[in-house]
């Protein structure tokens, strides 16, 4: 396994967290034992019998960040929990924003939605139309598919490279092929390869996306979570992305998939498109969830960063077990998200290695091919969890051969 050696990818940014020895936050991936994870009913823990071992979701085993429950518990005190209202949360991303990454969020350029798809849904509505194109990286997110599909539109594949990169050649085919008002729906950082585009290879894709006439809209809801090594550019810092849209949440870096809320952010060219968002889309985003959001970002700092140093030891321990304990499968460099993209290939577990796993190890991942393109063969494995719990699992897949 690759890792680079680099800093974290920006600032430690906020003041809040749970204090530990010394005032150091405690990694958040130690300390729930499993039997009172067990006790939850999200999907994670209740999509399977109770012998597996659940990493196939996009949830963390982690606890709340101290700010974010503090600012949850203040709001049923008051009994806050009516509609979704001002720019709290924007403001609180602006800030982030600039302690991260050195990038102003554009507040008065924001729209609350419900979640990051459904902010991607909503400037799919307002700037293409029911058959036109698409365009995605494959393998990529499988929601990307479903939601593009149920929209109306065709997806265009534009896979990316064995490394798990943008092909410039590779786009500029599927943008040649795509039809008028076609969108590159763009994932950065990407899920499911873990891969941190870098300011050049986006800046490669907005040249070719301008000189196609493509619009660009952004799925960034992982961007805090780049790991040490890597740096993540969102993508509305870089010249020439004024007609595009970003969509962004604090759900993913601080577990609050629950917690509906997130935002759209329009590029200086693209405020008119935004204008156009129907009212009613504001009615999606929780409130509780907006103030536990801008919580997490105002102060959910030192949490963040004690979960990025837990998840940068964990992908230096995957790499390590699979060496000792599955030496066929191969790992991309994991830059940035907590999902691993192993390639099981060479297991000859068949199209879905997955289905294996589950059904012999107890373990269960998401399936590769699910993913689009170049996810045959392939699992997605969630490694936000204890490092016991992680060779446990790699424990079982090996055993299940």
């Amino acid at each position: 396994m690759e890792h680079g050696t680099g800093a974290t990818g920006g600032g430690t940014g906020g003041t809040g967290g749970t204090g530990g020895a010394g005032g150091k936050t405690p990694d958040p991936l130690r300390q729930l034992p499993l039997d009172r994870l067990r006790r939850r009913t999200s999907a994670k823990w209740r999509a399977y019998p109770a012998d597996v071992l659940p990493l196939w979701i996009a949830e963390m085993d982690v606890p709340l960040a101290e700010p974010v429950a503090q600012a949850l518990h203040s709001a049923i005190d008051l009994g806050d929990t009516g509609y979704a209202s001002g720019t709290e949360y924007a403001e609180a991303l602006d800030a982030f924003a600039r302690s991260r990454w050195d990038w102003r969020v554009p507040v008065e350029r924001t729209a609350l939605v419900a979640d990051v798809m459904a902010g991607v849904v909503e400037a799919l509505k307002l700037i293409n139309r029911p058959g036109d194109a698409v365009i995605v990286n494959s393998p990529v997110y499988l929601p990307f598919y479903q939601f593009v599909s149920h929209l109306g539109r065709r997806v265009v594949e534009a896979p990316l490279t064995e490394h798990g990169r943008i092909d410039p050649d590779t786009l500029a085919a599927a943008f040649r092929t795509a039809g008028p008002r076609a969108v590159y729906l763009l994932c950065n950082p990407h899920n499911p390869t873990g891969t941190v585009h870098t300011a050049e290879e986006l800046a490669a894709a907005t040249e070719l996306a301008a000189r196609h006439g493509v619009r660009v809209v952004a799925d960034e809801i992982h961007a805090p979570l780049v790991l040490p090594g890597a740096r993540h550019v969102p993508y509305l810092s870089l010249p020439g992305t004024e007609r595009a849209f970003s969509s962004m949440s604090a759900s993913k870096a601080w577990n609050l998939a629950g917690l509906k809320a997130a935002l759209l952010i329009a590029g200086s060219d693209a405020a008119d498109d935004l204008a156009r968002l129907p009212e009613e889309v504001s009615h999606g985003p929780s409130h509780v969830g907006v103030l536990g959001h801008a919580a997490a970002l105002r102060e959910g700092g030192p949490w963040l960063d004690a979960l990025l140093s837990g998840l940068d030891e964990n992908r230096r321990l995957l790499g390590e077990l699979l060496h000792r304990r599955l030496p066929r499968v191969a790992v991309k460099p994991l830059e940035g998200t907590y999902l691993a993209w192993l390639d099981c290939r060479a297991l000859e577990l068949g199209h879905d290695p997955a289905a294996a796993f589950l059904e012999r190890g107890r373990v269960a991942l998401s399936s590769g091919p699910s993913f689009g393109t170049g996810g045959a063969g392939h699992v997605r494995m969630n490694i936000a969890t204890s490092p016991e719990v992680l060779e446990e699992a790699v424990d079982r897949m090996a055993r299940a051969l």
